[in-house]
């Protein structure tokens, strides 16, 4: 028998020991779990929609060493993961992985509070990069202006941002429930969309530099907050563009029941995704430093996207700083897409253990679309919509959809290392396929310590003197998900859910 069939064979056994019954397609390789790391960060163009975050924090330098501070402490979060997916390969991630290290007696409650997080962050990160793509794409079009140099989009109405936002969320949903299988393809396409398109933008912003170039000086030194927070606190409020671009990371923990062999591959592609996307970065952000135009007008855009502006600065030319945005906006639909499954996935996982309102009917797959859970899709797709109306009363969301998600997503990470290094001192890790040791440790710490310092952080607004544009509402929908997760605790969790269906996880029933 060939060796990914082995594989296969044993990875849909070591599920069934935990109480599952595999029902997805391991259809994926090492390789193309690193390209689906890539591409849930789609790291040039998530740094593309959030770049006002680092031009108000500081500029060139918040822009460059956030970069690389927020990429360490990122590595050491998806080491962390790593060590623990590699105990517990399963669609739960982090939610399960929880559930299994928490003491018998708290492990419902604990599980419950990391999959809503899990979740919630699943749904709002992918929710952020749709929205995200909709705002990139009218102000790309702004390149183009009329006899009075006012951009074709400018007067553009809430409901019409929304309508493109809506067509973008239905084409990401229509492309993974209809070619699931041959998503790793797309996969693999946007690897070498992503060299292409960004070697063509920094060849051309360089070459061409219409306004001429930056010193090496100004561009790794130069540090001019515009957010009128006191200069460190200002520093800080502009790692949220990195964190943003990373975040995704873990949500491929969610697509375990979709590889051969998830024990060994899915924390490779963690860390080596998370690595190779730290190295894409770097090498798209430096040439962009060295052609920016002037900070404050960056900071003060209304539409707050300064790519757009800066590569028609570099290029001189409506039609050359276009051309080299396409391979971002098409990066934001694969990116959209890739998010979309992996989203789909934790909710499914979070529904077959009966944790979510009407988990009997999101927890079913659908065999004719290649055994994808296709309700969990919709229950998705839905949420992001109606939280997409948020815009009409603050055309601020995007700072929330950005922001919570960021918020989300930490949380549920820091859930599993918490309790395996507070309480379980790493015992389970010792063993595993992936245990880093000392160096697994200190990665834990830093985990931990991240995780206390980005919640408060980036539920800050981005500049001192707020006003209704440029409030973070990303707390409120945060208290919000935790309001909805506690309510149905209290209504139906408490005495119904009972958690993975594990013979420990049976015994914890009512001993809270």
């Amino acid at each position: 028998m060939d060796p990914p069939k082995m594989d296969k064979i044993t990875a849909d056994s070591n599920l069934e020991a935990l109480g599952y019954t595999p029902e997805l397609s391991r259809n994926r390789s090492t390789w193309q779990v690193v390209f689906m790391v890539f591409i849930l960060a789609s790291v040039p163009y998530g740094l593309s929609t959030t770049m006002l975050y680092s031009i108000a924090g500081g500029g060139s330098a918040n822009m460059i060493w956030g970069w690389i501070l927020v990429s360490l402490i990122m590595l050491c979060v998806a080491a962390s993961l790593a060590e623990v997916t590699s105990v517990y390969p399963t669609a739960g991630g982090v939610y399960y992985q929880t559930f299994a290290l928490s003491p018998v007696k708290y492990r419902r409650v604990a599980a419950w509070i990391c999959g809503w997080a899990f979740i919630a962050g699943n749904i709002t990160i992918t929710l952020a990069v749709n929205f995200a793509t909709a705002l990139f794409l009218i102000e790309s079009l702004n390149v183009f202006t009329d006899a009075a140099g006012v951009g074709i989009t400018e007067d553009f109405q809430a409901y019409q941002t929304y309508l493109i936002f809506l067509g973008i969320t239905l084409v990401c949903h229509v492309i993974p429930a209809f070619g699931n299988k041959w998503l790793t393809h797309l996969e693999t396409f946007a690897i070498f969309w992503t060299l292409v398109g960004v070697t063509a933008i920094i060849i051309t912003i360089l070459v061409v530099a219409s306004n001429g170039r930056h010193t090496a000086k100004y561009v790794f030194t130069d540090f001019s907050p515009q957010s009128g927070w006191p200069e460190g606190w200002s520093f800080c409020i502009g790692l949220l563009q990195a964190a943003y671009a990373l975040s995704a990371t873990g949500m491929i923990t969610s697509m375990c029941e979709e590889v051969r062999a998830p024990a060994i591959q899915v924390p490779k592609a963690i860390v080596g995704g998370l690595t190779l996307n730290a190295l894409a970065g770097l090498a798209f952000l430096i040439p962009i430093a060295f052609v920016l135009p002037d900070i404050s007008y960056l900071a003060n855009l209304p539409s707050g996207q300064p790519v757009p502006p800066i590569f028609k600065a570099a290029t001189g030319n409506s039609a050359g700083a276009f051309c080299l945005l396409i391979p971002l906006l098409i990066l934001g639909i694969i990116c959209g897409v890739g998010c979309v499954t992996a989203a789909s996935r934790s909710v499914w996982a979070f529904a077959r253990d009966g944790a979510i309102p009407g988990s009997k009917w999101f927890k079913k797959v659908e065999p004719r679309l290649d055994n994808i859970p296709l309700n969990a899709m919709l229950l998705g797709m839905v949420v992001e919509l109606l939280l997409g109306l948020i815009y009409f009363g603050s055309t601020a969301a995007y700072n929330a959809f950005s922001g919570v998600g960021v918020m989300f997503l930490t949380l549920s990470y820091a859930c599993p290392v918490a309790v395996s290094l507070l309480l379980r001192k790493r015992q389970d890790i010792k063993n595993c396929s992936f245990n880093l040791g000392p160096l697994g440790l200190f990665c834990n710490i830093v985990c931990l310590a991240w995780t206390c310092l980005a919640i408060p952080l980036f539920s800050m607004p981005t500049f001192m003197e707020v006003t209704q544009e440029t409030m973070n509402y990303a707390s409120v929908v945060f208290v919000g998900f935790f309001i909805i997760s506690a309510v149905w605790y209290w209504v139906w969790g408490y005495q119904n859910y009972a958690g993975p269906p594990t013979e420990e996880g049976m015994e914890g029933v009512h001993t809270d």
